[in-house]
């Protein structure tokens, strides 16, 4: 081959490699091939699927590489009931969400009246007309959003999360007047003196043994020096 037809040749070569890289860029940024054409959403339960996708921002028929999916996870997350957000492609045209929302923990006496479910760190999920039955009380009237990152509540949910479910399951309410000062309201009329977050396996076995005599008062707030009366 002579040196012009090797020249051509290289030519001929280069044209076709940029021909498929031009091509290559438009099925990925301007066709509709590879656009969003579906989106999943799992891992919801307090927030509508359709509040998941608004927040996104992503709009069907967008090219599925042209997606900001750190950006799209950032804006879900801003809504209040959600903890995180993961936003991921799967080619050839679909975007996939998984949700983790926050975790009900208490209830509180509305402002304004009703109730204000919230999690461990304050956060307000839902207000409703009724008391639900199967979270605790947590006696405390603010304005919405006022409890948001307060250490007492979060000293109760963490005691809370320390009990036996069994027992965990019979607390009515509680209170924290401070983080050092958590009291469980039982089914029964039975109060326990829990005090601090601190050593919560051994106030658990002190008080599965206190309760064996059926009174309506237990101190574990020392263990070494626990009381019942």
């Amino acid at each position: 081959m002579t040196r012009l037809g090797r020249s051509w040749r290289v030519v001929l070569v280069a044209l076709a490699a940029a021909g498929l890289a031009a091509a290559a860029g438009w099925v990925l940024f301007g066709s509709s091939l590879l656009a969003v054409r579906s989106v999943t959403v799992s891992g919801t339960h307090l927030v509508p699927r359709s509040e998941v996708l608004a927040a996104s921002g992503v709009v069907p028929g967008t090219p599925l590489i042209r997606v900001n999916t750190a950006r799209a996870a950032a804006r879900i997350e801003k809504i209040s009931q959600v903890s995180s957000a993961q936003v991921t492609r799967s080619w050839p045209n679909r975007l996939v969400i998984v949700v983790r929302e926050r975790t009900p923990a208490l209830v509180l006496p509305a402002y304004g009246g009703g109730y204000d479910i919230t999690d461990a760190d304050g956060v307000v999920l839902k207000r409703v007309a009724r008391r639900p039955a199967d979270l605790p009380l947590y006696p405390t009237v603010a304005p919405e959003g006022a409890l948001r990152g307060d250490p007492d509540l979060a000293a109760a949910v963490a005691v809370l999360s320390e009990l036996p479910a069994q027992l965990r399951r019979s607390v009515i309410s509680v209170t924290a007047p401070n983080p050092d000062e958590v009291t469980l309201w039982l089914a029964g009329r039975i109060t326990v003196l829990w005090g601090d977050t601190g050593r919560a396996a051994a106030k658990a076995r002190a008080l599965t043994v206190l309760m064996r005599a059926h009174l309506r008062y237990y101190d574990v707030s020392a263990p070494g020096s626990v009381a019942a009366r």
